[in-house]
């Protein structure tokens, strides 16, 4: 009976998912006509972007677009499509402290809007996420195992208080081992004559990561939108600790381009 009861809440979770996966695709559907009539043929309407981020017990990579039908200075839809995978290492409590290494890989595609109001603008995007983890040995005690199929949300904030300051942050949740994460940043303008004039912003940052069981915080610095023309460069460093007692720096970089149609 137990099996039975565990069977059918798993079929009422995946019909759930599917229908929140099948109604996000029908707003998609709805939405891309309208936005792609307002869009201007000169203004780019895709951004690739690609990543490192490192530290003592992990490394990954990730890329993907960000594509914008109406162009992105105005409100409108957007869809992000993100794959990324890596290596780390824990030591699993289940496992009477012994270190397991485990490899990661995710595929999401979210769609989106963007909502730009003086100079601050936030973006929002939900959408399925697909996630395959192996554990080397196996640890029955992580969920984080085989293959899952979920949904995540996330939230991206730009706001510039003043000509010389920024404020910008991301909140990010999965239904799959819950997965939040979290970025707060503060930024001063920095003048960049050598490249193209436009500046970029450097000031301190802290992030927090977390899922079922583990939770990682940093607290660093970052250079964010150091410019060469399409380019875009932001890093961070600084300093991460976990809940199991580790800690190490950490350094994260990522590029991104615009694309002109």
């Amino acid at each position: 009976m137990q099996v039975a009861r565990g069977t059918s809440m798993m079929c009422r979770r995946r019909v759930r998912a599917a229908s929140l996966i099948a109604a996000a695709f029908t707003v998609c559907q709805l939405c891309l006509p309208v936005a792609s009539s307002q869009a201007d043929d000169d203004e780019p309407h895709t951004i690739f972007f690609n990543g490192r981020d490192i530290w003592r017990n992990g490394a990954f990579a990730y890329t993907g677009l960000l594509f914008a039908p109406g162009g992105f200075e105005d409100d409108g839809f957007m869809l992000k499509l993100l794959t990324s995978g890596g290596v780390y290492r824990y030591y699993a409590g289940s496992l009477g402290g012994e270190r397991v290494v485990g490899a990661e890989w995710l595929l999401q595609a979210m769609p989106g809007f963007r909502i730009k109001r003086g100079q601050a603008e936030i973006k929002f995007f939900f959408g399925p996420e697909w996630q395959v983890h192996r554990l080397w040995p196996d640890d029955p005690g992580n969920n984080l195992r085989g293959r899952t199929l979920g949904l995540r949300m996330s939230g991206e904030l730009w706001y510039e208080p003043s000509p010389l300051t920024l404020i910008t942050g991301d909140a990010s949740l999965s239904s799959i081992a819950a997965s939040p994460s979290a970025r707060l940043a503060f930024g001063m303008r920095v003048a960049d004559d050598i490249l193209n004039g436009d500046g970029f912003y450097i000031g301190p940052e802290t992030q927090y990561f977390g899922s079922d069981g583990y939770a990682q915080w940093r607290i660093g610095g970052h250079i964010t939108s150091l410019k060469t023309d399409a380019t875009e460069w932001s890093a961070g460093f600084g300093w991460a600790q976990d809940t199991d007692g580790r800690s190490s720096p950490y350094l994260r970089l990522n590029v991104s381009t615009k694309i002109s149609d």
